[in-house]
């Protein structure tokens, strides 16, 4: 069972929160936040309408289909893990991006009742976490807090929710099939919250084999107790592998599972090279510098096979 570290936004001493920031990231890569400022009624209202509209027909859902990356996601459409021979990931899914280019694909409002308030409001209240967050991270690398801000990195970020539903034991075939197969998560940061149903697993020693995978117990207690924070493969590239983004998977889970993801990720034209921080003469950078949307446009395409 992994023991997460536990990380306080909310501390006065942003010195030390800082330290232990850097100390999760290099350590697990994966840690709770708690005091947010992320309102647990409203991550309520989410899963609730979550709930109604993943219990639509397919017919009604599939009219939303995914494009432009906002939309409805049908079951084993994903393989995260583009080396199985399994026919997909078993869970479904509804993006929605930033709200500004007006593209996001809303459920009609007959279909599901204040369908676009809701996340609206979520949306910005986990940003303005994350963004909180990012300047913490910035200090644990001894950089300026504004540090992402003044890269242009938040100018208007790469953004978005993604509504999650595993439904569970879905038949009794022999065929690997998870919920979530064995990823890393692509961009620079991710929020999430789930509804306590457990079935996530990390690895901490990705480069190491055979993989041992250890079980991440929910916080007990209210849904809001902690958001779990992981870090993306392009803030470990940022890093030169200082802070390691953790390969992680869901196990189907034996009961309907519920989560909600949040990725903050650069501008589409930052550019994405080794922090001066981060590197030496004896750690000169690993990876060369590259445009953010570039690099997740190319790990799309291979999840979705495209």
């Amino acid at each position: 069972m992994a023991e997460l570290p536990i990380i306080d936004l909310s501390s006065p001493d942003r010195f030390d929160t800082a330290n232990s920031i850097e100390q999760a990231c290099i350590e697990h890569g994966f840690f709770y936040l708690v005091n947010h400022g992320v309102d647990e009624q409203l991550v309520k209202m989410v899963f609730e309408q979550s709930s109604s509209f993943f219990s639509l027909p397919i017919e009604a859902k599939i009219k939303l289909a995914r494009n432009n990356h906002r939309g409805y996601t049908p079951l084993y459409a994903e393989k995260l893990d583009p080396n199985l021979s399994t026919k997909g990931d078993s869970k479904e899914s509804f993006y929605i991006g930033p709200l500004a280019d007006d593209l996001n694909r809303w459920p009609l409002e007959e279909l599901l009742s204040n369908s676009r308030t809701t996340p609206d409001f979520l949306f910005w209240k986990i940003r303005s976490a994350g963004t909180k967050l990012l300047s913490l991270i910035a200090m644990s690398l001894k950089l300026d807090e504004d540090f992402f801000e003044k890269l242009g990195a938040l100018n208007e970020p790469y953004a978005f929710i993604r509504l999650l539903r595993y439904p569970g034991d879905l038949d009794s075939s022999s065929e690997e099939i998870y919920g979530a197969s064995a990823h890393s998560d692509y961009g620079m940061i991710t929020l999430l919250m789930t509804d306590g149903v457990t079935g996530l697993q990390v690895c901490r020693e990705k480069s190491e084999q055979p993989l041992v995978w250890e079980d991440v117990p929910s916080m007990t207690g209210r849904v809001l107790l902690g958001i779990r924070f992981n870090i993306g493969d392009m803030m470990e590239r940022w890093t030169n592998c200082l802070f390691r983004s953790t390969l992680h998977r869901v196990l189907p889970p034996r009961q309907e599972r519920y989560s909600v993801a949040f990725f903050l990720d650069p501008s589409k034209d930052c550019i994405v090279g080794c922090l001066e921080s981060c590197c030496s003469e004896a750690c000169p950078p690993r990876f060369p510098p590259m445009k953010s949307t570039d690099y997740l446009e190319e790990r799309l395409r291979l999840a979705y096979g495209l």
